[in-house]
């Protein structure tokens, strides 16, 4: 009976084994030097990935080469009237960046939307870089002036995001600090966000807004939390001058990033936080978990 057993075991083993390796999850991963500049040639050693602070095994690293859905959200409000030079200077460089082909030859989809006084499409969803460096000519501060909207454009760009079902979803926040009376609040954003798995970057210019009302908090608490639960980018800019190279430089990010693959228990209550940090003290690891079309909620 013992080689009968000792067989057994063994495909029992091998079935464990494959079941293990089958049970698998994917992040997006931006990893960026002390510069804020991309970092290439990175391997699984080079990354920790933990589910509610258990780490877990870094299966496999390569370049996440999927096309991604950019919304371009740019404020045309008269807190940004100033800046409208600057972030009209600025879009050409993230435009020629995003619109090149990615590893695989696919191509990035991006819009542009305004935001000042109403969420304002000026270049729909399009791959043509010279439609959407046409669509920059459109943004200028309305008149008369307004306020801006930016809740209710990211509520609304994330509820294309679902009904569209997009694999691989980027909202960039290009906005002045003032007023900014949305009907959408906080919550009411975040939540589309995570279940959209919609990475959220944000770079505002200017000093930061003291509107104390619910309308500047729910617009302070999705920019400062938007961007690190959805491992993005939130960064602030006193002058509008160097609009155009830290744009630049973040469309670099988002087109070299990571996928990293990790094993991931069977489970019937998924982890409530998973973090990605990068072995090297001297690099930032930002990461988004992608959506799994076999989770259980």
């Amino acid at each position: 009976m013992l080689p009968v057993l000792s067989v057994a075991l063994l495909v029992l083993g091998q079935a464990a084994v494959a079941r293990a390796q089958g049970m698998r999850r994917a992040m997006v991963v931006s990893v960026v030097d002390q510069a804020g500049a991309p970092v290439a040639a990175l391997t699984p050693a080079d990354f920790i990935v933990r589910e509610d602070n258990v780490s877990r095994e870094v299966l496999a690293v390569g370049p996440a080469d999927d096309a991604m859905e950019v919304a371009v959200l740019v404020d045309t409000s008269a807190a940004a009237g100033r800046e409208i030079p600057n972030i009209r200077r600025a879009l050409p460089g993230l435009i020629e960046v995003l619109t090149r082909p990615t590893a695989s030859g696919q191509h990035n989809r991006v819009a542009l939307i305004g935001f000042g006084a109403r969420p304002t499409i000026l270049a729909d969803y399009t791959t043509d870089r010279g439609r959407l460096e046409k669509a920059v000519s459109l943004v200028w501060e309305l008149q008369p002036p307004s306020n801006g909207y930016l809740l209710d454009a990211i509520n609304e760009v994330t509820q294309g995001f679902k009904k569209r079902a997009t694999a691989r979803p980027v909202i960039i926040v290009i906005t002045a600090e003032g007023p900014d009376p949305n009907t959408s609040y906080n919550d009411r954003v975040l939540t589309p966000i995570r279940e959209t798995h919609t990475n959220l970057n944000v770079i505002s210019v200017g000093a930061p807004s003291t509107d104390m009302s619910n309308d500047g908090r729910s617009r302070d608490r999705v920019l400062n939390d938007g961007p690190p639960q959805s491992g993005g980018l939130r960064e602030r800019l006193l002058i509008g001058n160097v609009l155009p190279e830290k744009l630049r430089q973040l469309g670099e990010v988002l087109t070299h990033q990571y996928r990293v693959t990790y094993a991931h228990p069977d489970s019937l209550i998924p982890p409530e936080r998973i973090t990605v940090t990068a072995r090297r003290p001297e690099l930032v690891a930002r990461g988004l978990v992608l959506a799994d079309p076999q989770a259980r909620r």
